[in-house]
């Protein structure tokens, strides 16, 4: 039988995860409590024991959803050289849409950061972590000016996802071709 941990741990999950969801599906500013505990089938009342406000569920949300992909994008980068690195962003970026749930998420947790300073501290200590991790792994690789080039990389990465949000034929394949020789020096 598990324990009352274990089960408050299961519990913010599902909220946690219903809240993404929700994000996408709805917006930002339509997520209430009332709408996360149904999603996640649980009684309302348990969304502020675990979290201290709406916001602070969604941020919270999309912080641990931003973390896990950008943590997944970096380490894929890991182990192979900076040109196959290009390939493999670009094949991960064909499951972003631009208007499918996750898509959402990220550009509405982008927007309510203006507003959510602890949002905006999050998100801006993962994309830094990211821009790092993906600098470090063009650096080994000899790339010059590799600070420069993987926050270009990570501005591609985002300006391209929205653009797509915007225009379903944008298609990321046009633009592999100049970064991978950016990335290759």
């Amino acid at each position: 039988m598990p324990s009352s941990a274990d089960r408050g741990r299961r519990t913010r999950d599902q909220l946690l995860d219903a809240a993404a969801a929700l994000v996408g599906e709805v917006g930002w500013g339509a997520v209430t409590t009332r709408l996360v505990a149904e999603r996640a089938g649980v009684n309302a009342a348990l969304v502020h024991y675990h979290f201290s406000s709406v916001a602070d569920l969604l941020s919270t949300a999309a912080l641990r959803f931003a973390s896990r992909m950008l943590t997944e994008s970096a380490d894929a980068l890991r182990e192979v050289p900076p040109a196959e690195g290009v390939e493999r962003i670009f094949a991960d970026l064909t499951r972003f849409t631009g208007t499918d749930p996750e898509s959402l998420l990220l550009a509405e947790a982008f927007l309510a950061a203006h507003r959510l300073p602890d949002l905006r501290a999050g998100l801006s200590a993962l994309v830094a972590d990211f821009r790092a991790r993906v600098a470090d792994w063009l650096r080994a690789a000899g790339v010059p000016d590799a600070d420069a080039v993987a926050l270009l990389l990570g501005a591609a990465i985002d300006g391209l996802v929205l653009h797509r949000a915007l225009d379903s034929s944008v298609d990321f394949r046009v633009v592999a071709g100049p970064l991978r020789r950016l990335v290759a020096g």
